[in-house]
């Protein structure tokens, strides 16, 4: 099965290149100055799908976040 999913993964790679090579035909001044294509877009795509880091939540800020939605749970169950 992953060996199905990195060829899919590989087709669509290579179909992207082919519309990127295109791009750049219809709108050369996309070609970045060093004259490869697109650095600028393609670091854009990779910066996008590189892992988020999350903030450690500390202590304190898990207690807050507890006290205030148990103060809105009983406000709605005494609203009822």
């Amino acid at each position: 099965m992953l060996d199905l999913a990195k060829r899919g993964a590989e087709h669509r790679y290579q179909e992207l290149r082919a519309e990127i090579k295109s791009l750049v035909k219809m709108f050369p001044h996309l070609r970045s100055r060093s004259g490869g294509t697109l650095s600028a877009p393609v670091e854009t795509v990779k910066r996008a799908f590189r892992r988020r880091r999350r903030r450690k939540m500390t202590a304190a800020a898990k207690k807050a976040i507890s006290d205030r939605m148990k103060k809105l749970w009983a406000a709605r169950r005494k609203a009822k």
